[in-house]
Order: structure tokens, then C-alpha cells, then sequence
């Protein structure tokens, strides 16, 4: 059964398993620095669709049910899903969800919905609730844009603080553990639920600004709840902060907590796209599916073959909504952490 330690850290102690994951992305994620890692990219970003939203949905769609089918199972098989995404109301999961037919959980926690399908697909299991669960997520561009921004045909220029929301989804399916961490299968062994953290930031085209001082509070609190310091993980993965929320990270932590990251840290947003588009995509990427591909795309399956051990996994999520910075409201922002472990 699960126990808690510190604050706000629960152990796992039956260890859900990570047994499937795959990503899908559009043209310009496949051909980024995950170039080849994706299960399916899709070269025209409205997938056959004729909305942007229908789009998001068909591509969190496509993730699950790669999922599924690298895993062998059929939907009936799984007894929850927790999904969530971006758009009014997780729309874009539920409408993908509807065609599964798995019992929904729908899940809002912005850029850090990945970290947090997963954290409660895994407690589900830990707690017997369920035998097998699917955790994914989604974002699209274009569909953001119009949500949060301005329609593309608007044009406006983006600053140099602006992140590119990843047109890609990631999906996971979660079984119930041994209680130990197997070889190559990746388990999720604890489990941090951040604070809501706001510092005043008001600029929605700087969302690694608003993000990092929820990231530093995460990351500390668990260092301290679990009495371990940066180098007992080979990687502490962020995402998404990109470049200007990394540099903001590291000097908080090193300020506010005495925690130098130094080689050990990652960004998802900086992961994503090669360095030779850096002035069209600004600061780096964002949107929950940068961190769900570069996690389900590339990490997970590092881990499986034992090049990563211990990987700390910290969402970040920009919790404002698509009014409330024509209102005025500063930008709330969370970090929920997932402790993930190999052998």
C-alpha cells in the first residue's frame, strides 16, 4: 500500500508498472531532435480533420491505440483512462476517449497533465482499484493559438519569451507491479503533488517564467521529503520550461533551496526541436504533448534498455485559462513529480 513521507511525497510500494507507451506527432516534431522515436507522424497537421480540434483529438486517439497495440490488448481490457489536454473542458480527450469506450477520467492540469495522468493511473492500481489503466495526453499548435493567443491568420509576432506548443500525444499503459522494479520495465515508485504556486507573471507568451518557481518548489520539496540529493537521479526531467524557464530553475533552486541541478536536469521543452529552428519556435516547445513525446518517445525507452536508472519526471503546468489574462489575473502554475525506476 502506498505511504507517505515528508509533506506531500507518497511511496508506492507495489511499484505500477509502465508496460506500453508510444508518441505521435506532426511533421515538424518527427523531424526534431526525437526524429525516429515517434510510433506514427502524421505529415499534414490537420490529420485529415477539418477542425484543429478534431485534429488534437484524432492524435491523442492515435496514441492511445498505438498504445494498445504495442501492449496486445483491446480497450475492453482496461478498466480506467485518465487523459486530459489544453482545450475548453478536455474536449479534446473526451471526444478521443469516446471512441474507446474505457471508463474516463478526465484530467486538467495543463502542461503537466502527463505527470499527473500518470501519477493517478498508478495510485489507482497501487490501491487495487484497477488492474490496468491508460494515462495519455495531447496538445496541438494551431488549436492552442486559437484558444489562448490569436488565430493564426492574425499574424502576430511572437516574443523571444514565446514557447511552441507541440502538435503530438503520448499515451502509457499502467499494470499493477511486483513490488520491485523489473528489467526494462519501467515503474513509477513515488509520487509528488505540487503546490500551486503564483509570483505574479501576467505574460501568456512567458510561460517558462511561470512555471519554474512551481518546478523549484517541487523539486526541493521532494529532495527534502525523501532525504536524497541531484545525484541520486540520473535525470531530473522538467517540462516544459524551455530555456528561459530552465535558467529561471536553476537559479531558484540554487537560491531558495540550495540545490545546484548542475548536469542532472533536462528540459522537455528543450528536447523537442532541433536548435537550428530556434527563431521560429522562440524559447523552446510546450504544450502537454512535448513532455508526453519526449518522455513516451524517448526516455521511457531509454530506461527499458538501462540507460537510465532513476528518472525524477516534473510536469509543469500554466493554470490559466483563456480569459483570465485579459482580466487582469496573474498566471497560477503547478509541478506534480513522478519518481520512475529501472533495473
Amino acid at each position: 500500500m502506498a505511504e507517505r513521507i515528508g509533506l506531500n511525497t507518497i511511496i508506492l510500494h507495489g511499484k505500477p508498472k509502465i508496460s506500453a507507451y508510444a508518441a505521435v506527432g506532426g511533421s515538424m516534431e518527427g523531424d526534431g531532435q526525437l526524429k525516429g522515436k515517434f510510433a506514427r507522424i502524421f505529415d499534414d497537421d490537420t490529420l485529415g480533420q477539418d477542425s484543429w480540434e478534431k485534429a488534437e483529438s484524432f492524435l491523442q486517439q492515435a496514441a492511445a491505440q498505438e498504445t494498445l497495440n504495442i501492449a496486445g490488448l483491446e480497450p475492453k481490457e482496461i478498466d480506467l483512462h485518465f487523459a486530459g489536454d489544453l482545450l475548453g473542458q478536455c474536449s479534446a480527450s473526451a471526444f478521443s476517449a469516446r471512441s474507446l469506450s474505457i471508463p474516463f477520467v478526465g484530467l486538467y492540469g495543463a502542461c503537466s497533465t502527463m505527470a499527473l495522468s500518470i501519477a493517478i493511473a498508478a495510485m489507482s492500481l497501487e490501491s487495487g482499484f484497477a488492474q490496468k489503466a491508460l494515462a495519455g495526453t495531447s496538445s496541438h499548435y494551431c488549436a492552442a493559438e486559437k484558444q489562448f493567443r490569436q488565430p493564426l491568420e492574425y499574424g502576430g509576432q511572437r516574443p523571444p519569451t514565446a514557447q511552441w506548443t507541440a502538435t503530438a500525444a503520448g499515451a502509457c499503459l499502467l499494470e499493477e507491479g511486483t513490488g520491485q522494479p523489473a528489467a526494462g520495465v519501467p515503474c513509477v515508485s513515488q509520487v509528488h503533488f505540487g503546490k500551486l504556486v503564483d509570483l505574479g507573471v501576467v505574460d501568456a507568451n512567458n510561460m517558462g517564467a511561470a512555471m519554474a518557481p512551481a518546478a523549484a518548489d517541487t523539486i526541493g520539496g521532494f529532495l527534502r521529503d525523501t532525504q536524497s540529493i541531484v545525484g541520486d537521479y540520473d535525470l531530473i526531467l522538467t517540462g516544459d520550461l524551455g530555456s528561459v524557464g530552465s535558467d529561471l530553475l536553476r537559479q531558484l533552486l540554487l537560491n531558495d533551496w540550495g540545490v545546484d541541478l548542475s548536469d542532472r536536469h533536462n528540459d522537455c521543452g528543450n528536447m523537442l526541436y532541433r536548435a537550428d529552428e530556434a527563431n521560429e519556435i522562440n524559447a523552446g516547445a510546450s504544450g502537454c504533448g512535448a513532455s508526453a513525446a519526449v518522455l513516451c518517445g524517448d526516455i521511457l525507452s531509454r530506461m527499458a534498455r538501462a540507460e537510465l536508472k532513476r528518472v525524477f519526471f516534473v510536469g509543469t503546468g500554466a493554470l490559466l485559462s483563456c480569459v483570465s489574462p485579459l482580466q487582469g489575473e496573474s498566471i497560477p502554475a503547478v509541478a506534480h513529480g513522478i519518481l520512475l525506476e529501472s533495473r
